[in-house]
């Protein structure tokens, strides 16, 4: 079974930073990609930052320079640096693994996280 394990959200000031952590735990041969979703109340889950296997990341234009998201493959663990937050960030933030591989059945699929929240406020 896999499972998707977040940590980091909170309550910060504008201006501040927060690191967001997702660790996919579970007998895993390989992920193709992970990443981080939002969604704010009244609005539609979006995507925040994703990075592949191979290093690649992209960010959504609204976090561009402000949000850094790096992976560790071998701990199939994604983080997500957010600086600079502003009370437009606030949200919950959903860990994401996209082409999950597990060694038991070798059957691809894509997982969430329970979600973390994020309020950006003074």
């Amino acid at each position: 079974q896999v499972h998707l394990v977040e940590s980091g959200g909170g309550l910060v000031q504008p201006g501040g930073s927060l690191r967001l952590s997702c660790a996919a735990s579970g007998n895993i041969f390989s992920i193709y990609a992970m990443g981080w979703y939002r969604q704010a109340p009244g609005k539609q889950r979006e995507l925040v930052a994703r990075v592949t296997n191979g290093g690649s990341p992209s960010y959504a234009d609204s976090v561009k320079g402000r949000f850094t998201i790096s992976g560790d493959n071998a701990e199939n663990t994604v983080y997500l640096q957010m600086n600079s937050l502003k009370p437009e960030d606030t949200a919950v933030y959903y860990c994401s693994a996209e082409g999950v591989l597990p060694i038991a059945s070798m059957t691809e699929g894509d997982y969430w996280g329970q979600g973390t929240q994020v309020t950006v406020s003074s």
